[in-house]
């Protein structure tokens, strides 16, 4: 028998998830509707399937399209990998894993805009599939081809296909994007959280290596995952450069990397002469972030890493060679080392140059943006008084 009156449910609430209680209810006991009741007023969608990295360069976009949406909730369509990046994101209500349950959710939700930033068929697919009347980005048309929504996406398209539009380009990723969403000169700034637990964790298990947290950290992210192997520096680059700054015997070096630099890591210990701390490669995306949010400065090349460091507030020297360095917003917080070579941000993934761009690198040049770094971040921690 049905009850003749029903409790008030806030449907339109952020926080109401319907198979289970709200945070505020499990916390208080609270009801609908509590102090916390925020009404959601528009639906918003974002598709991001890409690399993990672009992932989390586009959170940056975030905080501009709330204040042109305020009081809208976000959905963030992504790929497993990238969904641990937008854990705890404050922005983001609703994190959908690409496969079975996102297309039902295309297929039943209407949405008040939809954004995909990517130019991938798959992508553009999936926006073309949701149910909105405002869409931005990339589409795919009934005959399959990629269609930009406005002219800064014809634009962005281009430069991806067309080799010399890439290295004229001048404007960070974030600005082109921006552009594409109408939020051109809102600030913006990588969202990515990590919890106090998270935090601790990392601590405990860099003091388990031995490191000595109250000593500068130099964090050495040595490789470039298995799509761009040319964005790696050399082994004896980073053997020499170690050696150098350990003249400086305060300075200690951790070395950071996935899977795929475990044997790099491996004969980077054994050929160097100086302590190298390996915590392991085996280390899950956010714990990795958290080692690495303990560095005062990170050496990388336009990798995950290198996002990562930057979400984190760290010192970032980055290592540029096949891919654009003007791209990528360091947000005043590292140095760009570029070499001297006009085939820059050819994007591949081999080269026939000897020595390549990578190799034109020296070691004179990473040492000098390490050192620079390093002295802004002891600055940065006397003020700190840490």
């Amino acid at each position: 028998m049905l009850r003749p009156e029903f409790r008030q449910i806030a449907f339109d609430c952020r926080f109401f998830r319907g198979d289970r209680p709200c945070v505020w209810h499990k916390q208080t006991g609270v009801l609908c509707t509590c102090d916390h009741y925020d009404r959601v007023e528009e639906h918003l969608l974002i598709i991001k399937l890409d690399a993990m990295g672009d992932v989390l360069r586009s959170t940056a976009l975030l905080p501009p399209l709330v204040e042109v949406h305020p009081r809208a909730a976000i959905t963030w369509l992504t790929r497993r990998e990238s969904v641990p990046l937008l854990e705890r994101n404050p922005y983001v209500a609703d994190v959908l894993e690409l496969g079975v349950e996102a297309t039902v959710h295309l297929q039943a939700r209407r949405f008040d805009r939809v954004i995909n930033l990517d130019a991938s068929r798959i992508s553009a697919a999936l926006a073309s599939a949701a149910h909105s009347s405002r869409k931005d980005g990339f589409l795919l048309d009934e005959r399959g081809w990629v269609q930009p929504t406005n002219d800064a996406a014809r634009r962005w398209l281009e430069a991806g296909i067309f080799d010399d539009i890439k290295r004229e380009g001048s404007a960070t990723y974030q600005d082109r994007m921006a552009e594409i969403l109408d939020l051109s000169n809102r600030a913006h700034r990588y969202v990515f959280q990590l919890g106090t637990g998270e935090i601790d964790k990392a601590r405990k298990h860099l003091e388990s290596i031995g490191l000595d947290l109250a000593r500068p950290i130099i964090g050495l992210n040595t490789g470039a995952g298995g799509r761009w192997p040319l964005k790696q520096w050399r082994e004896d680059g980073y053997l020499e450069c170690i050696a150098r700054l350990a003249r400086d015997p305060d300075i200690q070096f951790l070395l950071l990397g996935g899977p795929g630099e475990r044997e790099r890591n491996d004969r980077l210990i054994s050929g160097s002469h100086v302590r190298l701390f390996d915590p392991g490669c085996d280390n899950s995306v956010r714990h990795f972030a958290a080692m690495l949010g303990h560095c005062d400065v990170v050496v990388t090349g336009d990798t995950l890493a290198m996002h990562l460091s930057l979400a984190l507030g760290r010192r970032t020297v980055v290592l540029f060679g096949p891919t654009s360095a003007a791209e990528i917003d360091l947000y005043g917080l590292g140095e760009k080392v570029v070499p001297d070579m006009t085939c820059l941000s050819c994007y591949k993934n081999s080269c026939d140059f000897v020595p390549n761009c990578m190799d034109l690198i020296s070691v004179a040049m990473v040492e000098g943006a390490i050192t620079r770094q390093l002295q802004l971040a002891r600055l940065t921690n006397s003020a700190a008084g840490i």
